[in-house]
């Protein structure tokens, strides 16, 4: 049912409150990578993701205005960023690619998904120092257990082909119904064995986050 009521009750004092942020668990993957059949690199490439298991605020029900819930959303995009950063070595100039996502209990909608893309994107450039490429987003409605693969680019021109990446990551009891999953990506560098050709890191010149 739409939630009629309360929207008359919010327009009524004017003033929307954003629902609190109900975290049930975070979830960290990081992935160290040495080769992929050639030869074995001096360092390893690090790739990683943290999701966000949450309570969806407006599961089971239409409610037309859901963009407050973003302000309530920035807080959790730094802690996150910064809990990423932490586990793939805690340097900050040391990532150079990320993306973000998220996946939608079935008693949601997509567009819950879609508040998102602002407080994900804009806490990892804060963490990073001001990354100028945009974050590459996808989202879905899914079953407890869905997956997703994250799409990912660098930070700083999003054609540089050597670091087109996705990375695939589910929580095997989320999303719940009425629960969302929200969720970062970042890797420490190109792909181990990059060698498609392209726009290079050291050619990056326009400084639009694209060339």
């Amino acid at each position: 049912m739409p939630d009629r009521q309360g929207s008359r009750n919010m327009r009524k004092s004017g003033v929307v409150k954003p629902p609190k942020v109900q975290v049930r668990k975070f979830v960290t993957i990081v992935e160290e990578i040495w080769h992929e059949g050639g030869p074995q690199a001096r360092k390893p490439h690090l790739r990683g993701a943290i999701a966000a298991v949450l309570a969806n605020p407006f599961a089971g029900r239409f409610v037309k205005d859901i963009e407050h819930f973003m302000e309530s959303l920035n807080g959790l995009g730094v802690e996150m960023s910064e809990r990423l950063v932490a586990s793939l070595g805690g340097d900050p100039s040391r990532i150079e690619a990320y993306g973000k996502g998220a996946i939608v209990g079935v008693n949601g909608e997509l567009e819950h998904g879609a508040l998102w893309h602002a407080p994900g994107g804009y806490a990892m450039r804060k963490v990073l120092g001001g990354a100028k490429a945009i974050v590459p987003s996808t989202k879905k409605v899914a079953q407890t257990g869905g997956r997703i693969d994250i799409p990912i680019h660098h930070r700083e021109a999003a054609y540089v082909r050597s670091h087109f990446d996705a990375f695939e990551i589910g929580v095997p009891d989320a999303p719940r119904p009425d629960e969302i999953v929200y969720i970062l990506a970042m890797t420490t560098g190109p792909r181990i064995h990059a060698r498609s050709g392209g726009l290079k890191v050291s050619d990056i010149k326009v400084g639009d986050g694209q060339r």
